[in-house]
């Protein structure tokens, strides 16, 4: 059974499965789903823990000798098994699937790996635990989905926030779940429970946005100025190469160019790597404009890169804040990457 991670503690009360598995790389989720498992199995007498680090040398009949140990006192047990990443590799899928075929019942199986990416979550090890016992998957959050965590932590931390001061702390806080629930406590103690304002945010919280040259493709495509400008600014402050910002912004136009160019859409996305929920944006993107604005767009990439590499004058980063306000308001900022070409 898959579950999403809000859902994880509200099926713990009906009992506990006989194997859990948390993947994702999001840590702060991951580290409550791993929290409420284990609470939930000492209230039910799981006691007695073992853990199984996997590394490089790892011996996996080490799993099958664990969950056939009985425990000294006769407790139950609650076996963790860390993988560093979603591949186990055939020896581990083995072990695992096997494991799962014949779950020893005193034990619960807590199993923590790295993101399942699509071939991974079709492997035969894991496909054994969704038949066996619950697969939670963690994703980071964005957009209303992070709006939407922020506002029901601190509900549960009894601050009442205003939505303006939720979208407050979700700018200040992007990307960054443990920092978000650090400002929420400290929120907490500073005013006690009751409404939250922008202002008391404004005062309290520190900037502890993170992002990636991924996150600034995302804004552009979406035609947000504003987020366009905090994540490049983020970006810069936490020490990225312009030259891989560039590569973010260019990749994006060029699919557009290609897109308007009428080259086959599949095409365009497979060759430029473009997956997931972002062939959405690119296709909106290429909706908009002219095939001769976007043009203008990827010549303004060069002239950006010229002046990274030190071949034309001019600061990088300007030139790159510029660039991305003129991808995000294309075709209304196509004025402003005339003037720059």
């Amino acid at each position: 059974m898959r579950l999403k991670p809000g859902r994880l503690p509200s099926a713990l009360t009906a009992g506990l499965a006989p194997i859990y598995c948390i993947s994702g790389d999001e840590p702060l989720q991951v580290l409550e789903a791993q929290d409420a498992i284990r609470a939930r199995a000492r209230e039910l007498g799981h006691v007695d823990r073992e853990i199984l680090q996997v590394d490089a040398g790892f011996d996996w009949s080490r799993l099958a000798a664990a969950s056939g140990n009985l425990s000294l006192f006769g407790e139950r047990r609650l076996l963790e098994l860390r993988l560093p990443t979603a591949r186990p590799g055939q020896e581990g899928g083995r072990a695992i699937a096997g494991y799962c075929k014949a779950p020893p019942p005193d034990t619960v199986l807590l199993i923590t790996t790295g993101r399942l990416d699509r071939s991974a979550g079709k492997s035969a090890w894991v496909n054994a635990i969704d038949k066996a016992g619950v697969l939670v998957q963690v994703w980071p959050l964005g957009g209303r989905d992070l709006a939407g965590w922020l506002r029901q932590r601190m509900q549960g931390a009894g601050l009442d926030p205003s939505a303006e001061a939720v979208q407050l702390l979700v700018e200040r806080s992007e990307g960054n779940l443990l920092a978000a629930a650090q400002e929420i406590d400290k929120l907490r103690l500073l005013l006690g429970s009751g409404p939250v304002s922008t202002e008391a945010v404004r005062g309290a919280v520190a900037d502890s946005a993170r992002y990636d040259v991924f996150d600034l493709g995302d804004a552009v495509l979406q035609a947000d100025v504003r987020r366009t400008l905090r994540v490049l600014q983020g970006l810069r402050e936490e020490g990225e190469e312009p030259t891989l910002v560039l590569w973010s912004l260019s990749r994006d136009v060029r699919a557009v160019c290609l897109l308007r160019a009428g080259v086959r859409e599949d095409e365009v996305l497979r060759s430029l790597k473009v997956f997931g929920p972002r062939q959405a944006l690119v296709r909106a993107a290429s909706r908009r404009g002219s095939a001769w604005d976007w043009a203008m767009l990827l010549h303004r990439c060069a002239r950006v890169d010229r002046i990274i590499k030190g071949a034309e004058s001019g600061n990088a980063w300007q030139a790159l804040r510029e660039l991305g306000v003129a991808i995000a308001m294309c075709p209304d900022g196509t004025a402003i990457h005339h003037a720059g070409a």
